[in-house]
């Protein structure tokens, strides 16, 4: 598994190089080291499991075959397709929160001279997730289906958090607001769906399979999620017991 991270972190060196020189945008020296230090800031300091399930997945559908070095790039790249996607959630979620530490570290419009210029940062974030596709997908036969799928999964992520923003406002006046139902419908399209499935739905696409033919695993994957979201909420409120927090937090590392 070391080895499987220090290759997946050497992709991401090469997607970071290829998207500070895109011959889209006419760089200088102070917007390039901006992004570079913005992406080195948001993009790798997790726990990087969502990416590295598209590597694992891929495995498992090649059915213990040896993936050629072109295979374990194409499937990395998906993957920080993926922890790309995450960063831009999480930079505008602790916006969004006014939280003041992710990962440890401060969030990134808490750092001084950044403040809301995080907004813009986030959607670059989004927008340099076509750009990898593009550069490293075009010429696949999957590579539209690769587009569909992260535009839906980025609408469901984006509903369930207005879902939890909209109740956070109604709940403050009616507690019956919330019930357990609803809890779940915000855990699976803000969490579930980008944590868990969409790092083996891109698997299976790169596999050449057709995701509408495994609608039972994308269901598993849901419940997968909602269930470790359930716990991690939990946990958390256990550990912090006798201190004030947001029972309806889901923020991830």
């Amino acid at each position: 598994m070391s080895d499987l991270r220090s290759k997946f972190l050497e992709v991401y060196q090469v997607l970071k190089s290829e998207l500070l020189s895109d011959p889209a945008f006419e760089w200088t020296d102070a917007s390039r080291q901006w992004v570079e230090g913005m992406l080195d800031y948001n993009v790798p300091g997790g726990k990087l499991n969502r990416g590295l399930s598209v590597i694992d997945s891929y495995k498992l559908l090649k059915e213990g075959k040896e993936l050629t070095d072109d295979e374990i790039f194409l499937a990395s790249a998906l993957g920080w397709c993926i922890e790309w996607l995450q960063a831009y959630f999480l930079v505008l979620d602790d916006i969004m929160d006014s939280s003041h530490t992710r990962r440890g570290q401060p969030c990134w419009f808490r750092i001084p001279k950044v403040g809301m210029i995080a907004i813009n940062d986030g959607i670059i974030l989004r927008n340099q997730i076509p750009r990898i596709l593009k550069k490293h997908f075009r010429d696949k036969k999957y590579y539209v289906d690769l587009l569909d799928l992260f535009n839906e999964v980025e609408f469901q992520t984006a509903s369930g958090q207005m879902i939890d923003l909209i109740t956070t406002i109604e709940g403050e006046k009616d507690l019956s607001k919330y019930s357990l139902d609803l809890h779940r419908r915000i855990v699976q399209y803000k969490t579930a769906y980008y944590s868990f499935y969409l790092s083996v739905a891109c698997a299976l696409l790169m596999s050449g399979e057709k995701l509408e033919d495994h609608v039972d695993v994308k269901n598993i994957l849901v419940d997968m999620g909602i269930y470790f979201q359930v716990q991690a909420v939990f946990s958390e409120y256990e550990s912090k017991s006798y201190e004030k927090i947001d029972p309806f937090d889901r923020r991830t590392p």
